[in-house]
């Protein structure tokens, strides 16, 4: 099949090309802004300070990589059983399992930074701003880190991060375009009725000789 014969069959199921993907969308649509609720995003950076055992300020190349793999380690504390059971306790909350936890730690600087997305703004702050506190603490009772100090502390979002509503409408609707695509070829491949001579002369395997003009009835 040629890019003209689909366009063809495309023409011909003009209206199922239209009208699924615009089901699709229309679907989709209402489920994202009538049934999906709103994320919210509370993001707060920390930086690791961690001297030499001399006190002076590592300043070589070495120290500086052994500083940035005890921020890489302290970014792992986010994860850990600990940090989240004690920020349950100090924040109140009764799961962390509606919020997701993202923690980014550069191999280049000893800044981590921190996100919680959640369907409560305070909370996400709460949560991000309590977990800040706890990886500090226990880094420096636990690693020998001097420090680990918050930059910035995470503030209540005013707007929603997401979801992403409009990205989603969009790919429901290409969806459902090529589910049309997909439907039209498959009808044709289906069906089996000769409409040219051109078929018939392939399919006997002889030439069309002579052809008999449509008689249309008169008035």
């Amino acid at each position: 099949m040629t890019l003209l014969d689909l366009l063809d069959l495309l023409k011909k199921r003009l209206a199922l090309v239209i009208l699924l993907p615009l089901l699709f969308a229309g679907v989709s649509g209402a489920y994202c802004y009538l049934l999906m609720p709103n994320e919210y995003t509370a993001s707060t950076s920390m930086y690791v300070l961690y001297t030499r055992s001399d006190d002076s300020v590592s300043a070589d190349s070495t120290s500086l990589s052994t500083s940035q793999m005890i921020a890489n380690d302290v970014a792992r504390l986010f994860t850990s059983d600990r940090i989240r059971r004690e920020t349950l306790e100090a924040t109140g909350l009764s799961s962390l399992s509606d919020y997701r936890i993202s923690v980014e730690s550069s191999t280049n600087t000893r800044v981590i930074t921190l996100r919680v997305t959640g369907p409560d703004p305070q909370s996400a702050a709460a949560v991000a701003n309590t977990m800040a506190d706890k990886v500090s603490d226990i880094a420096r009772e636990v690693m020998g880190v001097d420090a680990v100090n918050v930059l910035d502390t995470a503030q209540v979002p005013q707007y929603p991060s997401g979801p992403r509503r409009a990205m989603y409408v969009i790919v429901s609707g290409l969806a459902g375009l090529f589910a049309a695509i997909a439907i039209v070829v498959l009808i044709d491949m289906l069906d089996t009725r000769v409409r040219k001579g051109d078929e018939i002369a392939g399919l006997l395997g002889v030439p069309v000789i002579g052809r008999f003009p449509e008689a249309r009835k008169g008035r």
